[in-house]
């Protein structure tokens, strides 16, 4: 259920701008979902769950960056292209301003174990992270035992197998529509 139908009041695009500026400058690499989710389902309410999976489920099959591709389907459903624009700059900003900084730092002397350290730190974070946001989503979308399978079959061909994500995800997506396919007795 998104803003527009439900009661609650559309957020200013001042409003909106800080709550992504602030979830760009706090979310770390794909770890960016579970802000993401904490940010517009739990405290802002401007999503449900189902809505929200629904967009990030969109986000994921377009080019670029999941969190700039949310940035601009939330904000386009909560204030329209202006608040595409807002989300998006306001995502974004610290992300390119840390970039810079980053790019300046390791050009100066990044090869160093300290830099390499704090690397595989971050890198530590990020996998947590997308654990987390696994098991929240997981709990909430899959809803028989045939969906965990088509979610390890996955992650089997991908991880074990070396199939590359975009034909895991296919084949998967054609046998589970196929698996849930309306039955005959389920027609009216």
């Amino acid at each position: 259920m998104s803003v527009a139908e439900t009661s609650i009041p559309r957020p200013s695009l001042g409003r909106l701008f800080w709550v992504f500026l602030v979830m760009g400058a706090t979310s770390i690499g794909g770890g960016v979902v579970a802000y993401l989710r904490t940010g517009l389902v739990v405290r802002q309410r401007w999503l449900d769950d189902v809505t929200f999976v629904e967009l990030l489920s969109i986000s994921q099959t377009l080019p670029g960056l999941n969190a700039t591709n949310m940035s601009i389907l939330v904000g386009d459903r909560l204030r329209g292209g202006m608040g595409a624009l807002v989300a998006t700059l306001g995502m974004c900003l610290p992300g390119a301003s840390l970039m810079i900084a980053a790019g300046f730092l390791y050009g100066a002397g990044g090869d160093g174990p300290w830099s390499k350290a704090f690397l595989h730190g971050i890198a530590a974070g990020a996998v947590g992270l997308i654990l987390v946001v696994l098991v929240q989503l997981g709990a909430k979308t899959l809803k028989t035992f045939a969906d965990y399978v088509f979610v390890a079959a996955t992650a089997v061909a991908v991880a074990f197998f070396k199939v590359p994500v975009p034909y895991a995800l296919i084949a998967a997506g054609i046998i589970a529509i196929w698996w849930h396919r309306p039955r005959d007795k389920d027609v009216p």
